[in-house]
This record gives C-alpha cells, sequence and structure tokens, in this order.
C-alpha cells in the first residue's frame, strides 16, 4: 500500500525542505511505525529485482536514498539510460543517486544489433514491451514500497529519452514530470499522440550533437525528430504561445521556456548548448559519459523542475 501523501511543497526556493534537513522532501509527522508494506527496503540500499512481462523476465535497479524511513512517502524517479548501455553504468555518471529520491534504473532488451534498447527505435527487440515493463514496475512499488504517487517522474537519456517521450504519450498521467537528455525521438515514437493531454518537460540537447542531431535527420533508416519540432509537440499540448523567452544561463547554455501557456500549471523548458555534443550535461569530467564543459548540472536542473511541478491538486 501506499504512504499517506505529502501536502506542501515550500517553494521560497523550490526545493522540498525538511525540518533540519536542507534540500530533503517533507512529510507531515508520521506514524512511527512503517505501514504495512513500506518496510521492504532500507536506507541506502541498492538492489536488483526482475518481473515478468509478456513471457520475458525484465530487470531493474533499485537505489533507496539515505533518508527512506519507510514512513514518510519518498518521491520516485524512473531513469532510462541510452542505447547499448546498462543501467549500473547510466546511475554511476549521472549523480542521480544522489537526489533524495527512490531511484529505478530500469535494463533494457539486446535489440536487433545485440545493444540494449528501448521499444520504439527501429533496433528495438521486437519482444520489447517497454510500456508494459514500466507500468509493472510502477504497479511493484506503489503496492510494496513507501513513495509518493504524486510525486513520480520519468528520466531518460537519447534512446531513453525516446522512451520517456512514449511515456509521456502513452502514460502522461502515470508520472508529475518528464525529463529528455539527447532524446532520439524516432518519428513513430511518438505515432497517435495527436490528442495526448499536456505534461510538464524539461528537455537538454546540444547543438554539435553528432549522434542525434539537433536539426533532426536519419538513423538505422528512420527519421527522428529536431529538437525543435520534439518541442513544438509539446507547447502545442500545453496551448503555449510560439513566443519563448530565452535566457543564457553563462556562455553555452541557453535556458528556453515558454511561460505564456494554457492556465494548466504545465512548464516545458529546453536547455540548449551551444557547441554541446552527445554526453550527459554535468561536472563529471571529459570522458565520452560526461559533461558539457561542467558549465551546467543536467542532475540539479532536472531535480529543481521535478520538485517544482507537484501533480496539480496534490500540494
Amino acid at each position: 500500500m501506499e504512504c499517506p501523501r505529502r501536502r506542501r511543497v515550500d517553494r521560497r526556493d523550490g526545493r522540498g525542505v525538511a525540518p533540519g534537513a536542507a534540500g530533503e522532501v517533507s512529510a507531515a509527522p508520521a506514524d512511527p511505525r512503517p505501514a504495512a508494506g513500506c518496510a521492504s527496503l532500507r536506507a541506502g540500499d541498492t538492489l536488483t529485482r526482475s518481473v515478468a512481462v509478456g513471457g520475458v523476465r525484465r530487470t531493474y535497479r533499485i537505489h533507496v536514498p539515505t533518508t527512506y524511513t519507510g514512513r514518510q512517502p519518498m518521491p520516485l524517479v524512473i531513469a532510462f539510460h541510452g542505447r547499448a548501455e546498462r543501467a549500473a553504468t547510466f546511475e554511476r555518471y549521472t549523480g542521480l543517486s544522489t537526489l533524495p529520491a527512490l531511484l529505478v534504473y530500469p535494463e533494457g532488451l539486446p535489440g536487433t544489433d545485440n545493444r540494449t534498447a528501448w521499444e520504439g527505435a527501429p533496433y528495438a527487440s521486437p519482444r520489447a514491451d517497454d510500456i508494459a515493463f514500466t507500468r509493472a514496475i510502477l504497479r511493484t512499488l506503489r503496492t510494496g514500497t513507501c513513495i509518493d504517487r504524486s510525486r513520480s517522474y520519468a528520466v531518460g537519456r537519447s534512446n531513453g529519452g525516446g522512451l520517456v517521450a512514449m511515456l509521456a504519450c502513452q502514460m502522461p498521467r502515470e508520472f508529475t514530470a518528464f525529463a529528455t537528455i539527447s532524446a532520439a525521438i524516432y518519428s513513430r515514437t511518438v505515432q497517435g499522440c495527436g490528442h495526448a493531454p499536456p505534461v510538464s518537460l524539461v528537455d537538454f540537447h546540444g547543438t554539435a550533437d553528432g549522434v542525434i542531431h539537433y536539426g533532426g535527420g536519419v538513423r538505422f533508416r528512420a527519421h527522428y525528430l529536431s529538437t525543435p519540432a520534439w518541442l513544438r509537440t509539446w507547447t502545442a499540448r500545453a496551448r503555449c504561445l510560439d513566443t519563448a523567452l530565452t535566457i543564457p544561463m553563462n556562455s553555452v547554455v541557453d535556458r528556453v521556456s515558454w511561460p505564456y501557456c494554457a492556465p494548466t500549471g504545465h512548464a516545458i523548458v529546453h536547455y540548449r548548448i551551444r557547441g554541446g555534443t552527445h554526453r550527459w550535461p554535468g561536472p563529471m569530467g571529459s570522458s565520452a559519459l560526461g559533461s558539457v564543459g561542467g558549465t551546467v548540472s543536467a542532475t540539479q536542473l532536472i531535480w529543481q523542475f521535478f520538485v517544482t511541478h507537484p501533480l496539480l491538486g496534490s500540494s
């Protein structure tokens, strides 16, 4: 069963705060006894679990924050790695497990070239039903873990960003907000998305990305959307005006937002990294999986976006 929902988000600095623990989430005083099913995880644990989906055994990693008590509801972040990556590698170079949330890292199936991949891409395994896999993870965690349904988020990089796009189309009400980084949005990924409701989305993409070009292109004989076209998909859903507000964050990063949207409470934000390549933005060094100059931290900006966009009516 789920634990009681958190009542309030402190918006003064864009973070949830708890007495005596700056930067952590807060909750109303709770019964000191763990709720039924909420004590199945221990603070600080990292473990692997599996679930059967369509006759295929799927695995995922869980990182439990040190602040997890089993009594107070925690935010949930499901993070999808890129093509040819592993969940453990993705966890390590993103630093997402430093966030005050329960982090889940699903493992992709080997695709047609025997490299891990997600549904929606032209090289994905025909056996992959990653929408059903995500539903199974949510169902398991929401019945056996102390998480807050009003603070469930999805993050994806590259091919994993493409899957997050599918989730935003097909499971928009299961997540509070979405984040995509260097996302590979193949045209068929967002088929049937025309009547999807608005969502809150934060996106990062480098203008010099040589794998998934900022201006769109073709890979594996399949067309993928340009970053502006992908963003228009969601600004249109939220009925935003075409006029965007661009604010330079530093010499290479622009924050682009659409402040003039319908009064739904949703927001679309894009970080354009001029000269940025197909890497996770952040101060993780200069490795192929590291930062673009280390000038911004995608992990921290994503979290800032997430905690300032609770599910409507939940705060």
